[in-house]
């Protein structure tokens, strides 16, 4: 009997095989796909594989497009000039805003000292005239000025 006790384990191990073998081939034959369903599967992943490069040919255009349009959108911006630039630029605009006005501005004083010296040259011209009148009318009566004007009227 011990020896039939020692194969036990051995016929145990043997039909654990054998029942391993028997359930691997059963779910061999159940996983297993038939034949027009592989034929299925393949034009499936065909038209996924076409979708694909479809998907990828338009990506790759939009990308371009993108591209192109970066390149576009650079280029302009390297055209604009700086902040720097500008502020130079109004700063150099001011500067000789403020220079023609300043010249126009001692002009108008220069004129306004001119128009100032002819007035007072003419008050006192005119206050000459008017003082020289004024001793005309003292030193002379009008009585004999009227009779002085008819001695010089021509007689007709």
């Amino acid at each position: 009997m011990s020896r039939v006790i020692s194969y036990v384990p051995r016929l145990a191990i043997f039909g654990a095989g054998i029942l391993a073998g028997v359930l691997t081939s059963s779910r061999r034959d159940r996983g297993r796909i038939p034949l027009a369903s592989e034929q299925d599967l393949k034009r499936s992943i065909a038209d996924l594989e076409s979708r694909l490069e479809a998907h990828e040919s338009a990506d790759a255009t939009r990308f371009a497009q993108v591209e192109t349009r970066l390149d576009e959108h650079a280029a302009k911006l390297a055209d604009v000039p700086s902040t720097t630039q500008i502020v130079a630029a109004m700063e150099q605009l001011l500067s000789k805003t403020m220079t023609s006005l300043d010249e126009r501005l001692t002009t108008q004083a220069h004129s306004i000292e001119a128009l100032k010296t002819t007035v007072t040259q003419t008050d006192g011209l005119l206050e000459r005239v008017l003082e020289s009148l004024d001793s005309l009318q003292t030193y002379t009566d009008p009585a004999e000025l009227s009779r002085e004007s008819a001695a010089r009227r021509p007689t007709v």
